[in-house]
């Protein structure tokens, strides 16, 4: 059912039935949080002693970040962060994976945790209509209901809802200048069912689109993650694969790994269609870079390659692999 409340999640990650070695946890949570900077050191020690790589953002409105450890590692973690007032609804997406997925740990002080530039917008107290994973399908195909994509516009290549709406922002915090373009427009939408990757970025959204004056607004509780999760794929809306900001690149549903990878010369997410192409060279160039790239840049790379593959045939993992299945890949940052 739609669900104006607040989000629940599991207190601790469940990964006994999971064949992987590493539990990803992608959680945020706005909450009033006081004293930040002070919560920062112990917290960041903690996930050291446990192993626990990522990012987590710290600010006064709340927690956001995505974090990769053993099981056990992920629970320590999470019960520290549910001892804190007002962090025991957080919302947490599970995934699993074979490989450790980011390089290092790091522990963020922000103004605001996911960056729309609009601090002042209060999440907690006027956010959109929650809407459950099995509600959205209906929700969506509802012909009064604008469907718009909050993420950045290379995420929504990489896969969509059916109809969805792309904004063409490169950084989140773009998206009230489009805002603001649709209510004044002669289409102002009544309703619109908003979604991102995990949940945080279209529930900050939905407070910006009431105060703008959009009379229903909506939001996929969870998220696409949620979504991918719990829809069987044949009763699907979603199309192509889902995005993500550590070295696995995109997810499909079951929230098993997909196909995309990055291109070490541009950082674009690039699909199997993609390496097809005469303009794509591992570890050097794809088609959204190779007209770019200057010789150097070329030279350089391929160079970068070579040593990562004379590594691979010695049986030695070379000091820029990051042991992904994605061996060069950068994880661009999340704006």
């Amino acid at each position: 059912m739609i669900n104006p409340s607040a989000n629940s999640s599991p207190d601790v990650a469940n990964s006994e039935s999971v064949d992987a070695n590493f539990t990803i946890a992608a959680l945020y949570h706005f909450a009033k949080i006081e004293e930040p900077t002070l919560k920062k050191q112990p917290l960041l020690a903690l996930c050291h002693a446990e192993d626990v790589l990522g990012t987590l953002i710290l600010a006064e409105e709340g927690i956001n970040g995505t974090i990769s450890g053993t099981a056990n590692a992920i629970k320590a973690v999470l019960s520290h962060l549910h001892s804190w007032a007002g962090i025991a609804g957080i919302e947490v997406k599970y995934s699993y994976s074979e490989n450790q997925n980011f390089n290092r740990m790091k522990v963020k002080i922000k103004d605001e945790i996911v960056t729309m530039g609009k601090p002042y917008i209060d999440s907690n107290a006027n956010a959109g209509t929650y809407v459950e994973p099995t509600d959205w399908n209906d929700l969506i195909k509802r012909e009064d209901v604008l469907v718009i994509d909050t993420r950045n516009s290379f995420e929504f290549g990489v896969g969509r809802f059916k109809n969805a709406i792309d904004p063409i922002t490169e950084t989140f915090s773009q998206f009230p200048d489009w805002a603001d373009l649709l209510v004044s427009g002669p289409q102002k939408p009544s309703a619109v069912a908003m979604y991102c990757t995990g949940g945080i970025r279209c529930e900050k959204a939905t407070v910006y689109m009431k105060e703008i004056g959009i009379e229903e607004v909506y939001h996929l509780k969870g998220g696409i993650l949620k979504y991918l999760e719990e829809i069987p794929e044949e009763e699907s809306l979603w199309e192509d694969e889902c995005f993500v900001f550590d070295h696995r690149v995109s997810l499909k549903h079951g929230l098993v790994e997909g196909e995309y990878m990055l291109c070490y010369g541009c950082q674009n997410p690039i699909s199997p269609t993609d390496r097809e192409s005469p303009m794509f060279e591992e570890g050097v160039s794809c088609p959204h870079c190779d007209d770019a790239l200057s010789n150097e840049d070329r030279a350089r790379f391929r160079e970068r390659q070579l040593q990562i593959s004379l590594s691979k045939a010695r049986g030695e993992k070379h000091l820029k692999d990051n042991a992904s299945k994605k061996p060069y890949s950068k994880i661009p940052k999340r704006t």
